[in-house]
């Protein structure tokens, strides 16, 4: 489906309603406070494990009396910047069974962020310490677009590993293809997993990968980033089933974003706001240093404004060239800089 265009009265008018939504949000918010303000209790710390939209769930390592983990679904100030999932938190809980209320967020340490269809860059994940970029045999693994999800990780200080899912669909013809695309971002210090979800006994590598870490899986439809997230929590399901019963959230709640802690240690954030990346928000110089081996190159072309395309003396070519850096992966740069503008425009007009 062609995206639709809008002219600049269509944009005026979605903005106009975006804010009205947001300035009743805040109206919402500020008489919720007021409500539960006498009620609150001492402050604590948390973490966001779930997105509802107008309220978030937060988890305290403690529960009262020092019993546990403690659920408690939270209204948040509206003072306060947009919270996400693996936010840590200050909030107060309410001396009755009410909501609690998020006063202060704790600095992140990193945030992923992608852009929503009205051209504004939305964060859907904080504190992330691994990106897990899925791949598969099938659909045909394309490097421009595996590339495109690394620059994400290297611009959000995220570091990245790579999972090539599926690994029971390579015959003898791809093994080829895969083993060269494998050694491509194994030379540039990224970590590649050769695995099959459905297959438990290989899963080893990626329980390890994951262990004590809070994590993020992204990727294109169809590479199985959903069976990967099954294989390595299968209870998730019922873990929301007795989250509902045990915090009050409903059956029927809509979650955007959930965190989920996993059986061998560490974290998982799944929503689907982080699992596809577009890359239209960024400059050419910012796509640059999302390759970490061209951002180690720059500032030593001959001309200060060399392009790198086809001026003498560029050491990204000379680079190539050598044999130095990857020709393919130059040429995904080229690629992907060429068309940042035009996704810009495809979302502007």
């Amino acid at each position: 489906m062609a995206k639709r265009k809008l002219n600049r009265r269509q944009r005026w008018r979605i903005e106009k309603i975006q804010a009205e939504k947001r300035e009743r949000a805040q109206r919402r918010s500020e008489q919720l406070e007021d409500l539960v303000a006498d009620d609150l209790g001492d402050e604590q710390t948390g973490i966001i494990t779930a997105h509802f939209g107008q309220q978030v769930l937060v988890e305290s390592p403690d529960g009262p009396n020092g019993k546990g983990k403690q659920l408690r679904r939270c209204h948040f100030r509206a003072t306060l910047e947009q919270l996400v999932v693996g936010d840590r938190v200050i909030w107060q809980s309410p001396q009755s069974d009410g909501l609690g209320v998020v006063v202060a967020i704790d600095p992140r340490d990193n945030v992923l962020k992608r852009p929503d269809p009205y051209g504004n860059l939305k964060p859907v994940a904080a504190n992330v310490d691994q990106m897990l970029v899925v791949f598969a045999p099938l659909p045909t693994p394309s490097s421009t677009l595996l590339d495109r999800y690394l620059v994400a990780a290297e611009l959000s200080g995220i570091p990245a590993t790579l999972v090539l899912n599926k690994a029971d669909l390579i015959d003898e013809e791809l093994r080829p293809f895969i083993d060269d695309m494998k050694a491509m971002y194994e030379r540039l210090g990224y970590p590649v997993l050769e695995l099959s979800a459905h297959d438990p006994a290989g899963l080893t590598p990626l329980h390890e990968a994951l262990k004590g870490k809070t994590c993020v899986f992204v990727g294109q439809s169809g590479v199985g980033k959903s069976s990967l997230v099954n294989a390595v929590l299968p209870d998730a399901e019922l873990d929301v089933g007795d989250l509902s019963a045990n915090s009050g959230l409903g059956q029927h709640t809509t979650v955007t974003a959930r965190l989920f802690h996993l059986p061998t240690g560490g974290e998982l954030i799944d929503s689907p706001g982080i699992r596809e990346f577009g890359l239209w928000h960024i400059s050419e110089e910012e796509l640059l240093h999302g390759y970490r081996e061209l951002s180690e190159l720059a500032g030593y072309c001959k001309f200060r404004n060399c392009s790198h395309r086809n001026e003498p003396g560029c050491a990204f070519l000379d680079a190539a060239d050598s044999g130095a850096i990857s020709e393919e992966r130059l040429a995904n740069f080229f690629q992907i800089a060429d068309t940042l503008d035009e996704e810009g425009r495809d979302r502007y007009q």
